[in-house]
């Protein structure tokens, strides 16, 4: 099973978030040394850091044509910062490795199973065209 855990920082962290004061240094060897101990237990597929919300926007399907939003967005409680992706035997060994996060306050994993095609209706014309094209892209 794979399962994506999605970093959050909530607004409050975010802003209170000081350059001057915060030791990246730190931050990179705790999430390094994190990351390695993925590696070395074999459940680590894939981790990318999202760049910030004032380079983003949102796509809004309410109205034709969508409506495009840039970001940074005020409304948010919560900004993703960043991911991992995992293959875990199950739900309770996805969840050992989102507790060993080292993340701090304001700060939360949301972890979600990612499916798996096997997880559709294998007559679905669809699904055999994302076999195929999952075949050719591997």
């Amino acid at each position: 099973m794979r399962y994506m855990l999605i970093m959050q920082v909530g607004a409050e962290a975010a802003a209170a978030f000081d350059p001057e004061t915060f030791d990246m240094a730190e931050a990179y060897a705790a999430m390094g040394a994190y990351n390695e101990e993925l590696q070395k237990a074999g459940v680590f597929l894939s981790a990318e850091g999202l760049s910030d919300a004032s380079e983003g926007f949102r796509v809004d399907f309410d109205s034709v044509p969508p409506a495009v939003t840039d970001g940074p967005f005020a409304e948010a409680r919560e900004v993703f910062t960043g991911f991992w992706i995992l293959e875990v035997a199950s739900r309770e060994e996805a969840e050992h490795w989102a507790r060993k996060c080292p993340l701090g306050p304001g700060s939360a994993l949301e972890v979600r199973r990612v499916n798996e095609l096997s997880d559709f209706d294998q007559n679905d014309e669809w699904v055999a065209k994302e076999k195929e094209w999952r075949a050719a892209n591997s």
